[in-house]
């Protein structure tokens, strides 16, 4: 019955298609392009994610751009997927980044990083990339009392209660736990202090 709800909750254009086929995500960007309500909500964050960008020199690079618009907003933007997507500057996985040491002032993801297989491996390659006082300026979904029931609904995993910083599955884009962020940055804050001492955190809420 769930997974019928949630077929039904599918938009028609991509019901039926495969999550980790960068055909779906491509089709995905007419489809946030043609929706006024969804497309203000990411203008609002990709406006927040500029405001919170350092102000110094240096490259910014947004993880799974895939179906967003950011570079509207951030014009020298180096856009990347994990996977071939038309308009992609460049392809490679956040694991592994292709750029020199201290090269990068910002780098930025909107609901990519509870995908992230190993966010300990991003996290080192991002304060690897990162000049003195770069910043990795993230939106995820937060979590709250309602969080588990609407989360029902979604496609994505969802699991608060989740031991450590794991995934549910195997795909780029199917693998995910829509709780990640909260039980890295809140939950488990301390193990995160821990591991990143020299990284200072800054949550806000929505």
């Amino acid at each position: 019955m769930l997974d019928q709800l949630r077929y039904a909750l599918a938009h028609p254009l991509t019901r039926d298609l495969d999550i980790d086929d960068p055909a779906t995500t491509h089709l995905r960007r007419d489809i946030l392009e043609s929706k006024p309500f969804l497309k203000r909500i990411y203008e609002e964050w990709y406006r927040l994610i500029v405001e919170h960008l350092p102000a110094h020199s240096g490259q910014v690079v947004e993880l799974g751009s895939g179906a967003g618009f950011l570079s509207k907003f951030a014009p020298d933007l180096i856009t990347s997927e994990v996977f071939h997507c038309p308009g992609m500057k460049l392809g490679f996985d956040g694991q592994r980044m292709p750029f020199p040491d201290a090269r990068l002032r910002g780098i930025v993801m909107t609901n990519v990083l509870h995908h992230i297989p190993s966010v300990r491996a991003l996290l080192q390659e991002a304060i690897r990339c990162l000049k003195l006082g770069g910043r990795i300026v993230v939106i995820e979904p937060s979590y709250s009392p309602w969080s588990p029931w609407v989360r029902t609904l979604h496609h994505e995993p969802f699991d608060p209660e989740s031991r450590d910083w794991s995934l549910v599955g195997h795909g780029a884009l199917s693998s995910a736990n829509g709780a990640l962020p909260w039980i890295i940055f809140e939950r488990d804050r301390e193990l995160f202090e821990k591991e990143f001492p020299d990284s200072r955190l800054r949550l806000r809420r929505e």
